[in-house]
């Protein structure tokens, strides 16, 4: 368990205020300017040492990403750009930050913007966060106003934020979708290479990065990175912010450490499963997007990237989404099937039809309204969609499916016999709803 000196994120449930003299009182902005001092090159190190991966989903080393970024061309401005979007199902933990503790983002923003000799960034904001947006405006005035951000701040770096509303779609969570969103033009992914790394922002070398990703990036250089790298799994170090809902008794965001199993994060920090351990059907351990896991599998599986990845799930955003015996787990995956479907921007053959057509045989396998060979059928469309995309929202929409299919298919089979043993028009009415 994470000892609560070790917490990064120390006001994540709001206890204390969020402005900015209560963030110093907090540690926040303490000593930047020594952190800058020591060069871009250190702070790099010392990230790609400290082993922090990208906390938006895809785990990519945060350090090394950084050190992706050009040497500064004058005609070319670089920018950072933090996705503050958060449109996966199941997550709510960047507006956490950003509600409660947005000077800890807004410090984060300048000392990741200097490592890559970036003097401008965009936080691209989800426009239904609206609290969380007039603070996080109210903070970058403060921010301002102590000197602490702008041209001629007390840090020596010149820099300015801008924050930038969304219009709430999904796939401009996706980094490309997002930079044509915050040109102005349609939020459709690009094309890759070439990576935004080389033309991202007005066609300028560009880095973004998830808002927790950003924000624990001064506690891990004030702290040492072998501090940070000391939690977790090898290759799976530091804290992590988990998002647990669904069927526990108190449902929660909570800061632990990297590879914490599922069963002691569940009973330490939501009072166990409803109705008992031994009441657990499934967890989607990442968020809607990543595939489900059955109670046996994961009851004591540690919680990180990587064996996550053996269990042919993933840890995604770490939105633990807990499933009890009372799910309809079939109109589950349907429901999440539906999503994807209404969230595609298109773009793409294999997602535009495929999405629309995996939510179609889905809830026609919910009602029993289907024939066996129709499951091998479409996981194969699956395996169509998944990697023949543009951006990741294909796969997203596919892995789901084959979860439920690798784990439940004999559930899907049997609802196939009971309709066909009693033939109607009406679907069939005992499988209740798809969560309580």
């Amino acid at each position: 368990m994470l000892e609560d000196r070790d917490r990064i994120l120390t006001n994540l449930y709001g206890f204390g205020d969020w402005r900015l003299k209560a963030a110093l009182a907090r540690g926040a902005w303490d000593n930047t300017k020594k952190l800058l001092d020591k060069g871009q090159e250190w702070i790099i190190n010392e990230m790609k040492a400290s082993g922090l991966r990208g906390r938006g989903g895809a785990g990519f080393p945060t350090g090394l990403k950084w050190s992706f970024m050009p040497k500064p061309d004058p005609a070319r401005p670089s920018y950072l750009v933090v996705n503050a979007d958060e449109s996966e199902p199941g997550t709510c933990k960047d507006r956490e930050i950003m509600r409660n503790d947005p000077h800890l983002l807004i410090e984060g923003c300048l000392v990741a913007s200097f490592a890559m000799s970036a003097h401008a960034c965009y936080i691209y904001i989800r426009g239904e966060f609206v609290l969380e947006g007039r603070r996080l405006e109210a903070a970058i005035a403060e921010a301002y106003e102590a000197r602490l951000i702008g041209k001629t701040n007390v840090h020596g770096w010149p820099f300015d934020i801008y924050l930038h509303h969304g219009a709430g779609a999904y796939i401009c969570g996706e980094e490309t979708a997002l930079l044509e969103s915050l040109e102005g033009k349609k939020g459709m992914p690009r094309l890759k290479p070439p990576f935004p790394a080389n033309m991202g922002l007005y066609g300028s070398p560009t880095t973004v990065n998830n808002v927790e990703s950003i924000a624990v990036a001064p506690t891990i250089l004030r702290r040492g990175a072998t501090w940070f790298a000391s939690f977790g799994a090898r290759n799976n170090s530091g804290t992590k912010l988990f998002c647990i809902s669904g069927h526990v008794n108190k449902p929660c965001n909570v800061e632990e450490a990297m590879s914490i199993p599922f069963r002691e994060l569940i009973e330490r920090h939501c009072g166990g499963v409803r109705g008992g351990f031994e009441n657990l059907l499934a967890v989607i351990p990442g968020g809607s997007s990543v595939p489900c896991v059955p109670a046996h599998e994961i009851l004591d599986a540690p919680m990180d990237f990587d064996n996550l990845r053996d269990l042919k799930s993933a840890l995604g955003t770490a939105a633990v989404i807990v499933m009890d015996k009372s799910t309809d787990v079939v109109r589950a995956i349907a429901r999440i099937s539906y999503f994807y479907k209404h969230e595609s921007c298109g773009q793409c053959t294999p997602c535009r039809e495929g999405t629309g057509w995996l939510w179609r045989v889905l809830t026609r396998m919910a009602e029993g309204r289907a024939q066996k060979r129709e499951i091998d059928m479409l996981l194969e469309v699956t395996t169509r969609i998944e990697g023949h995309t543009i951006c990741a929202l294909g796969d997203a929409a596919a892995w789901p499916v084959q979860g439920l299919i690798r784990h439940f298919r004999s559930e899907i089979e049997r609802r196939i016999d009971e309709y066909a043993a009693n033939p109607h028009s009406e679907p069939v009415k005992d499988f209740g709803v798809a969560a309580e």
